[in-house]
């Protein structure tokens, strides 16, 4: 029989459906990643979303499919992982949108709604990118609203004509993005569409069929995919500041009892050195001044104080290597200006500075600050790398595991500062974290940092207590300045470019792009290494060796490179990142 209507019974039981037609096939969708890399995520992402999607549906009641829809939307925005995963909760999004309230909906409203999600997916991309995600959806949506526009139509035979859209869609991607017809595959986010829209249609046969009670919520449930999870960000929940006002741009009090001027001259630098003692520095720094904080490694070290004097502060310093990206600024003058700037708009309305809960990074400040950075970071060395520049916190993600919305937001919220600067330090996070910058009740800035180097190198130019609007241009501008390697193995037998890649060759990257392939990961690094410095040139190697690298292996490898480049200074450090042999950067 014909299905008129959907009501939120059936409709939870075809995202039920449709998550388990995804997390069954997650696999393959992540074997139709372009790059022979051993970390295709986009069925990972997917499932996992639709999961956290699933899981908000199910405690949502069944009276209309406007709630129903609502709580789809809320639950992949906030389980979205991932370029994939974002997009797909931006169609879910629009399609509870276009929905409303209904408490049903007829074939006609149904087709309307997915043509809703569309549009809205196309807004919510840069820069939309045709033979992707998008066009399957465009495509299998126009199906839906052609089907609808007939008089016998009925929400079945509507999704019938969706979903085999969306396969002639899915068939057309590589015509339609040449990178695809060279690796001979189909669009990876298409094809987990595809998935999903057939979920939703066997839902809709077996209600047909008079089978509605075998699709029941609490039998189509979908199970949680066998993926490691994150764990919360550490002192998630941690109240920080809700206030938008002009005033809470500062992160102090404005009172002249509580703030001391007694040091007015807020200095940071870095020294780069070798066996820099960071005891004994900050040994000799506090008699100097207070707020004083050591932190970094022996080659690296990021110093901050509070002094009456920065010259003796440098004097000091300069002894242990050479001093770079000195910054100095008199808090008096500072002050004054907020003050005036806060006098403006209500001295009642001024920021009470938070209390720094007790899991933040151990090295950060005592005194209050205007910003914090939080960053994604995969691997314990490439953790402690971040925290030891002052990143408060650190959310456990990259190449194999992309963190959702919400693990962004946690961390975020739990920074006590108005100001947040975000460092996805992958492209496939950008736009999780610019979602969870939207939903921030804070003051967010996402720096598109790409990999690690980069995310590193923006660190580095990070001022606590600069203008926002400037940290995040001179945090941005440090981007292009670094040269990213990496240094992975094949997955499959593969063409990409003008490479003939077989399974278990080691795979070259720069910047993100397969550019060589090698029989040794060292070798491949040295490959790679050579091209950069023929096209940029460079001063400063900087090597994370990933898990199963020995430390022996590594250094020998950095004796090496400093020898081949004696003119570079060559750092070696533990990343302990999974799959990637070393990552490594040049500037």
């Amino acid at each position: 029989m014909a299905i008129r209507q959907i009501d939120g019974g059936l409709f939870k039981a075809m995202v039920a459906a449709a998550a388990r037609s995804l997390n069954d096939s997650k696999e393959a969708v992540n074997a139709l990643n372009v790059f022979p890399v051993p970390d295709g995520d986009t069925g990972s992402n997917m499932s996992l979303t639709m999961w956290s999607a699933c899981r908000e549906v199910e405690r949502a009641p069944e009276r209309s499919v406007g709630t129903v829809a609502q709580a789809l939307a809320q639950g992949s925005l906030m389980g979205a992982r991932g370029n994939s995963g974002v997009i797909l909760s931006q169609l879910f999004r629009g399609f509870a949108r276009s929905v409303g309230e209904c408490q049903t909906v007829d074939a006609r409203t149904w087709a309307a709604a997915l043509k809703e999600g569309v549009d809205t997916a196309y807004k919510a991309v840069m820069k939309p990118v045709e033979g992707t995600i998008l066009t399957v959806a465009r495509e299998s949506a126009a199906a839906a609203v052609q089907a609808s526009r007939t008089r016998e139509a009925d929400v079945r035979g509507v999704m019938e004509a969706c979903y085999q859209a969306a396969l002639i869609a899915l068939e057309r991607t590589p015509d339609l993005l040449p990178v695809l017809k060279k690796a001979g595959v189909v669009d990876s986010g298409g094809k987990g569409l595809t998935l999903i829209l057939y979920g939703y249609l066997e839902a809709l046969r077996a209600a047909d069929m008079g089978g509605a009670e075998a699709v029941a919520p609490s039998q189509a449930a979908v199970v949680e995919p066998a993926v490691s999870l994150p764990p919360p960000a550490a002192g998630a929940g941690a109240e920080g500041y809700r206030d938008n006002s002009p005033a809470a741009e500062v992160a102090f009090k404005l009172d002249d009892e509580l703030y001391d001027l007694h040091f007015p001259y807020d200095t940071e630098f870095y020294i780069r050195g070798q066996g820099i003692d960071l005891e004994a520095v900050r040994m000799k720094l506090e008699t100097l001044g207070d707020s004083v904080y050591v932190v970094g490694g022996p080659e690296l070290a990021k110093v901050h104080i509070h002094t009456d004097n920065p010259g003796p502060v440098l004097d000091t310093c300069i002894r242990y290597g050479d001093l770079i990206r000195i910054e100095i600024h008199n808090m008096r003058e500072q002050y004054e200006d907020i003050k005036a700037r806060a006098g403006a708009v209500g001295a009642d309305t001024a920021p009470v500075a938070p209390t720094t809960p007790a899991t933040a990074a151990p090295e950060a400040p005592e005194e209050a600050r205007l910003s914090a950075v939080v960053a994604v970071a995969v691997g314990e060395g490439v953790e402690a790398v971040f925290t030891s520049l002052g990143v408060a916190r650190t959310v456990q993600g990259g190449q194999t595991m992309n963190p959702s919305t919400q693990d962004l937001l946690d961390a975020i919220n739990a920074c006590p500062t108005p100001v947040v600067f975000v460092l996805p330090n992958n492209k496939n996070i950008i736009l999780a974290a610019e979602q969870a910058a939207a939903l921030a009740e804070k003051q967010v800035y996402v720096v598109p940092a790409r990999s690690i180097p980069q995310g590193i190198a923006a660190l580095l130019s990070w001022q606590p207590n600069g203008d926002p609007d400037r940290n995040l241009q001179a945090m941005t501008r440090t981007l292009d300045q670094v040269q990213t390697g990496e240094i992975t193995y094949a997955v499959r037998d593969t063409t990409f470019g003008d490479l003939q890649i077989k399974a278990g060759d080691m795979l070259g990257l720069w910047n993100g792009e397969i550019v060589t392939t090698g029989t040794s990961p060292e070798a491949t690094l040295k490959d790679v290494l050579a091209r950069m410095m023929e096209r940029h040139g460079g001063e400063v190697i900087t090597v994370y060796y990933g898990q199963g690298v020995e430390p022996e292996q590594a250094e020998a490898l950095a004796a090496e490179l400093q020898k081949l480049y004696r003119g570079c200074e060559v750092d070696l450090q533990y990343g302990g990142q999974p799959l990637y042999f070393y990552i490594f950067s040049l500037e």
